[in-house]
């Protein structure tokens, strides 16, 4: 049995049952059941139902055509089309039934084909006709009884779309209603974020229907209906996306790939002919698409965007009873641009303190007074990674992540300028110290093992002492160490936020200095050094740190080791 709400009828012979909202007459269910059953009657034509959205598939250059019946003069009628990724020529026309499928008719019915013929060997009255790729609507309050016919082309590319059809288009409203004004707002408007305002849909906010927002970012264009972005959305070649045999096809469709098709089939067509059966894909080129749904907030900043880039923003309210939507009308807007970035000039044999911004970049530039073979730059890292880039006149000599301390020797060229480019971390702010210079033994920072971990011997602690050691280089340098108290709930992440290598021993307290050495060895194996902290209280923490302090005076500081002392001796 059909449901209660029964499609708006396929051809002349389908005679929907009564509805009081619709007024349509009573059909007659036994020749509806066998013609139903004669699959032949829909080789070459479609049903649209009434009251619901449906969506088909077009092959380029190959029209397709739907049919509804409308039974009663002065029947409200809404057709809505939506084209998806191509522009669509459609036409909506209308023809007479006959008297034998009025309904009003006695005696028996003519046979299936020669009803057939009788219709669809007339052109019918046009009622309206639209090309493009806009979502477009055929309203009409009092609409006369007859055959209605939709006939669609793409002459493009193979195209999805949606059709949607309606006699009752006061009370069914599937689309959600845009607001008086249905332009979005950009509020705000920064280097990486765009703020978007729009206006509520009526259906939310007046007839309390669920409606949620969808927002789409791209650099191409703005986009008519979500369709068209769902298509753009799509990885695979819309024809990979064809209806399946016996669904959507006809045997006009079959001639595409390489079946017979019956020879009327075309002939029939009386809209739009084409005599083009070839196809031919290609791959669609990726687009950068983006598509958010935002529940029922209208208002939303879109991040992480590219400075001075234009960005095009369309709004669409959807309905999630019916999943239908309407677009809002889009916009666009350009970023703002990259700050100028002020280039910081060096001195050959000075250091620089540097500070970076979290995702920032400073710029420095070194220029020789005097000709050079080499350059070298040495790189102090006092928090997490930062990123090196060196240019020598334009060209890219070094790209680098640097931890701690780095030195980089370039070769060099007469009158040269480099360009120095340091990129900060994700994480968080970053400081460092750079230096360049052409003296190859001019070198300010001291050189730092692989290994800047300070080892602390359990078996060796006592009440009041701690014993531990740390790698030194081959290069005779100063170190220092000292010792700070601190609680017992000082843990691992306290110790992070104070590993600032660059904070040397001024920083510290004179009570809290332990003693100074000199140290280094040949053997780079044997450039192991150790000493024993004394003067400790019993049960207290303590947090060592051992400074290498270079030629220059500079400082870089070893990681901070956390010891405590027995209790109980």
């Amino acid at each position: 049995m059909l449901p209660l709400r029964c499609p708006l009828p396929l051809l002349l012979l389908l005679l929907p049952l009564g509805s009081r909202p619709q007024k349509l007459p009573t059909r007659d269910e036994e020749l509806f059941q066998m013609q139903i059953r004669d699959k032949a009657f829909f080789h070459d034509s479609s049903v649209i139902p009434d009251g619901a959205e449906i969506s088909s598939y077009l092959f380029r250059d190959t029209p397709k055509r739907y049919f509804f019946v409308v039974e009663e003069d002065n029947t409200p009628l809404a057709v809505t089309v939506t084209p998806c990724d191509a522009p669509l020529e459609w036409k909506l026309s209308v023809q007479e039934l006959p008297e034998e499928a009025s309904g009003e008719g006695s005696g028996d019915p003519e046979p299936l084909e020669q009803q057939k013929q009788q219709i669809t060997s007339e052109e019918g009255t046009e009622l309206f006709s639209y090309k493009g790729n806009d979502v477009e609507y055929f309203v009409s309050s009092s609409s006369p009884s007859g055959l209605y016919q939709l006939d669609l082309l793409s002459t493009e590319k193979d195209t999805h779309f949606k059709v949607y059809a309606t006699t009752t288009p006061e009370s069914d409203q599937p689309y959600p209603e845009l607001p008086y004004d249905p332009r979005i707002d950009v509020t705000s408007l920064g280097r990486t974020t765009v703020t978007l305002a729009w206006k509520p849909s009526p259906t939310a906010s007046l007839l309390r229907q669920p409606i949620q927002y969808c927002i789409v970012i791209n650099k191409e264009h703005n986009f008519k209906s979500l369709c068209a972005v769902e298509a753009k959305l799509s990885s695979d070649d819309a024809f990979m996306m064809a209806p399946k045999p016996g669904l959507d096809f006809s045997p006009f469709d079959f001639a595409h790939f390489g079946f017979p098709a019956d020879n009327n089939s075309g002939k029939e067509r009386g809209f739009l002919k084409s005599s083009k059966f070839g196809r031919q894909t290609s791959p669609k080129p990726r687009v950068d698409l983006h598509k958010v749904c935002i529940g029922n907030k209208n208002i939303f900043t879109v991040s992480d965007l590219k400075p001075d880039t234009q960005y095009y923003f369309d709004m669409f309210a959807v309905n999630t009873n019916t999943n239908m939507s309407t677009a809002y009308i889009g916009t666009f807007a350009r970023t703002k641009e990259e700050a100028k970035q002020k280039t910081v000039d060096m001195k050959d044999g000075k250091v620089t303190d540097v500070f970076i911004k979290r995702k920032g970049a400073k710029f420095l530039r070194f220029a020789p007074v005097s000709s050079h073979q080499k350059v070298t730059f040495s790189v102090h890292s006092c928090l997490d990674a930062v990123q090196i880039q060196v240019r020598r006149d334009g060209k890219l000599l070094l790209s680098q992540s640097v931890e701690g301390v780095r030195q980089f020797q370039l070769r060099g060229k007469a009158k040269a300028k480099y360009l120095i480019r340091l990129k900060g971390s994700k994480k968080g702010a970053s400081m460092l110290k750079i230096l360049a210079t052409t003296r190859p033994n001019k070198q300010s920072f001291p050189s730092l093992p692989e290994d800047t971990r300070i080892k602390a011997f359990d078996k060796l602690r006592t009440c009041s002492s701690v014993t531990v050691a740390w790698l030194g280089t081959q290069e005779r340098n100063k170190f220092c160490i000292y010792k700070r108290e601190v609680d017992d709930n000082y843990n691992e992440e306290q110790k992070k936020r104070e590993q600032n290598q660059c904070l040397g021993p001024d920083t510290r307290k004179k009570s809290e200095k332990v003693l100074c050495k000199y140290f280094h060895s040949q053997n780079i194996q044997k450039a192991v050094t150790t000493e024993t902290i004394r003067g400790l209280q019993p049960g207290k923490s303590y947090l060592l740190d051992v400074y290498v302090i270079g030629h220059g005076g500079h400082s870089v500081k070893y990681q901070s080791k956390l010891v405590k002392t027995r209790k109980f001796c």
